[in-house]
């Protein structure tokens, strides 16, 4: 079920300040720039900002997935919460967020544009039939 980290989300209040000092400190611009969130690629993962975000929550850490719905039912069905319900984000990309049982924030995202980066391979997941906790 989880195929690896894909994207961590980070607060940022004052988006355009949070963009500035996130492209000083990569040495790139973001691939993604609207009003509601950026994006920046990171050795083939996502740097997100979001002026949206919680600041008490802190980043965010997204955990790829096949199928959204099936992982947040997953997660229900041991223990977690639904924090945010599935909402798709644009492109065909969908997300949500689930509180474990010990109150931290897992996101979890579906994205059928994400690549792995070279030399790295999907395999069937953590969490599939068999494995992980729960079973």
């Amino acid at each position: 079920m989880l195929l690896g980290l894909r994207t961590v989300i980070h607060p940022a209040r004052d988006l355009a300040a949070a963009k500035a000092w996130w492209s000083s400190v990569l040495g790139v611009e973001p691939y993604f720039d609207e009003p509601f969130y950026v994006g920046f690629n990171v050795g083939g993962y996502e740097l997100g900002l979001d002026p949206n975000a919680d600041p008490a929550v802190g980043p965010v850490s997204y955990w790829g997935v096949r199928d959204v719905d099936v992982a947040v039912a997953r997660f229900v069905a041991v223990g977690a919460a639904v924090r945010e319900q599935v909402q798709e984000v644009g492109g065909g990309i969908r997300v949500g967020t689930v509180i474990e049982p010990s109150g931290a924030v897992v996101g979890l995202i579906e994205n059928p544009h994400f690549v792995l980066p070279e030399g790295k391979e999907d395999k069937e997941g953590v969490g599939d039939e068999g494995e992980g906790p729960g079973r």
